[in-house]
């Protein structure tokens, strides 16, 4: 294949220079990336070769500036992958992965940049630059260290080796979680099956079974279908069926992935060490903000037992109900969240057939983009006219002041070729080293498409949307000089600060009053279920708080280990569930075999806890626009845009936090707002 028949090799002629969707073929892939190895090489190898003495500009300034071609596609395979698969392109996934990684180490090992970068960071205190140029000379430099440019001879041939197969274990590991979720359908033959399923899960499992073609209903393992008929179905033998399946992802007949595990902590442990690391987790919070693992601990300590407590007495709750409804009392995993939706529709006199109405999905993008608007003055202007990877995506211009500042691509459904969950990522970062670069970034959800008409939203699915479109803002708002200072690159535990924070808008009057409109009257959403739906947002938190932290308990005991030939996750997972005390009936978010944050690539490895981190922080943020007595007071606003949105990577985070507040966060706001300590 030629560079002239290779579009991923040419100047792409499409609007803001989207990627050709239309024209890209999985096996464009493979020699593209040779080629773009190649070219990225040479031009480090240029900075290394450079003849004059290393300065800001030709050197840390050059290296962020080079490899945009090979990021280009790299971050289009990634995207593709993950939102759009088929076996192609996994085939090419499985052999890249290594190849991806071993490019990524020959970067990282260059010995004659390192030389000129390490040379610059010396002379550091006495350099004239501004704040952000200090700030990326930094952190380049630890990248760096952190991927093994100081080690010699031995070590630095086995390093590379390390991250290599931890690549290509990683995405073996995520396949087959992907292919046993694809795999699974729970078709429901008639009215037995679909007893108390009400109409919006009935449609979606219809849409379901459509797409796989099955002239029925179908229950896949989607969240946004499986968690729904485990809340309503009265089918217990079913639930158990469907609750079995979604816990054993990744334990099947020739998709086991507890050896893959094994082997890729066993892995990760021999890079930290060879790096001066007791354990893995050690290395990896010492570069985000908690720092230590202690620090994570004395956070998590504050959460569990009370966690524990709440869930106990959700759990009597349950029992009670299972007792006037004749159902069986030994309260099972499956049984919890459809006992716990007859406590709540009792307790609330709220139910999602009556919510959902008010909560269509282009509603809700109307009001994700008003709030983006109000707060930050941006609007988002739709483009149906360019060739996207599916039917399904939209594409928005967005502009800020009337000056366009990038592109926005929403995603929404599930469906078999997508990964599950929910996401944002980019296809490209947002820069002006050189030449002004605008982001364009992706929001993927997994909402189950409706088979005609309207797709609604259950209020968690609305929470989510907020959430997803928070981290797209954090992409999209991004105003700094470099690329590896832009948009989400922080500390794993500040980056789900903006995702979590906007999430607070989805429950504003004036937002409400505005969008949540009733899908056939056009109603605006009663004041009385807003109310309801806002007094049940503490509801079940004990059982939540329980799954999330038990699940962040077992990631990090599991990366303090020091077995030096892995660890079976099975028994670890069973002994540390005993020695904590999870209850059987609660479980946790995520079993490890499944754990695709920890074990899919390491972002969230040893970092499961940065969701409850980044919530203490989003606590105390919201509640600087309570105690102004507006979401959208302006002054706030603009601090929001200037010290958390826009900066990036381009200023400390703790000083930025502190900044924008006023003070140091504390957990209280974040217990509160979980119901765990008294309003």
């Amino acid at each position: 294949m030629t560079t002239n028949s290779n579009p991923l090799l040419q100047d792409w002629d499409t609007p803001h220079q989207l990627p050709p969707f239309d024209l890209i073929r999985a096996e464009h892939f493979a020699p593209a990336f040779t080629a773009l190895f190649a070219e990225h090489l040479a031009e480090i190898d240029a900075i290394a070769a450079n003849p004059a003495a290393p300065t800001f500009a030709n050197t840390a300034a050059a290296f962020d500036a080079a490899g945009a071609r090979l990021s280009r596609a790299e971050l289009l395979f990634e995207n593709l992958t993950l939102s759009e698969t088929n076996s192609e392109l996994q085939a090419v996934e499985r052999d890249m992965a290594p190849a991806l990684a071993a490019h990524s180490s020959k970067v990282s090992m260059h010995a004659g940049f390192f030389a000129r970068l390490d040379a610059l960071y010396a002379q550091r205190q006495s350099l004239e630059l501004n704040e952000e140029q200090r700030r990326l000379l930094a952190r380049l430099h630890l990248d760096f260290v952190r991927t093994g440019a100081q080690l010699q001879g031995a070590d630095r041939d086995r390093f590379a080796v390390i991250v290599s197969r931890i690549a290509e274990l990683s995405t073996q590991f995520s396949q087959n979680v992907l292919a046993d979720e694809s795999e699974f359908r729970l078709t429901l033959k008639d009215e037995a099956d679909l007893a108390g399923l009400p109409d919006f899960l009935r449609d979606a499992a219809q849409s379901a079974g459509k797409e796989r073609g099955v002239d029925g209903y179908v229950i896949t393992l989607s969240r946004s279908l499986v968690v729904p008929f485990l809340t309503y179905s009265t089918r217990r033998d079913l639930r158990e069926t469907a609750w079995r399946a979604w816990v054993s992802r990744g334990e099947h007949a020739g998709r086991e992935n507890a050896p893959l595990a094994k082997e890729i902590l066993a892995l990760r442990l021999e890079k930290a060490n060879l790096l001066g690391y007791k354990t893995f987790a050690d290395y990896a919070l010492a570069d985000r903000m908690a720092g230590t693992p202690d620090a994570v601990y004395q956070l998590l300590e504050q959460v569990w037992e009370p966690a524990k407590q709440s869930c106990a007495q959700e759990r009597a709750q349950l029992v009670e109900a299972a007792r006037k409804l004749g159902e069986a009392q030994d309260i099972q995993a499956w049984d919890w969240r459809y006992l716990a939706e007859k406590v709540r529709v009792a307790k609330y006199d709220l139910d999602d057939a009556e919510v959902k109405p008010y909560f269509s999905l282009d509603n809700m993008l109307r009001a994700v983009f008003d709030c983006a608007n109000r707060l930050f003055g941006l609007t988002f202007a739709e483009r149906t006219d360019v060739p996207l990877y599916h039917p399904d995506v939209r594409l928005f211009e967005v502009s800020r002041d009337g000056q366009l500042i990038g592109l926005f691509l929403s995603d929404n459904f599930a469906r078999a070729s997508k990964r599950s969950g929910a996401w944002m990522n980019i296809f490209r970062s947002q820069s002006r080293n050189g030449a002004t670069v605008l982001p364009i970034v992706i929001n993927n959800n997994n909402f189950a498409k409706a088979s005609s008409g309207e797709t609604l939203l259950s209020f968690d699915d609305v929470t989510t949307l907020f959430h997803e479109f928070g981290h797209g803002l954090h992409g999209l708002l991004s105003n700094v000089t470099y690329n590896r200072l832009a948009g989400t690159n922080v500390p794993q535990d500040y980056v789900e600060l903006p995702s979590q924070l906007l999430e607070n808008w989805a429950l504003v009057p004036e937002v409400l009053e505005r969008h949540a409109r009733h899908l056939q009257t056009g109603a605006v959403i009663p004041a009385d279920l807003v109310a309801r739906i806002r007094a049940s947002r503490t509801f079940n938190q004990g059982y939540e708080t329980v799954r999330y932290t038990a699940s962040t308990l077992i990631d990090l005991a599991l990366h303090q280990r020091t077995d030096a030939q892995g660890v079976d996750i099975a028994e670890f997972e069973a002994a540390e569930r005993i020695r904590l005390g999870v209850p059987p009936e609660a479980g946790m978010n995520h079993r490890l075999p499944h754990f695709g944050h920890i074990f899919s690539d390491e972002y969230y490895a040893a970092g499961y806890y940065v969701y409850m981190w980044a919530e203490v922080l989003e606590a105390e943020a919201f509640d600087a626009f309570e105690e102004a007595g507006s979401a959208f007071d302006p002054a706030l606003a603009e601090k929001l845009y200037r010290y958390i949105y826009s900066a990036g990577d381009s200023r400390e985070q703790g000083l930025a936090f502190r900044t924008f507040r006023g003070r140091e966060p504390q957990a209280t706001p974040m217990l509160r707002k979980r119901g765990l300590i008294a309003a």
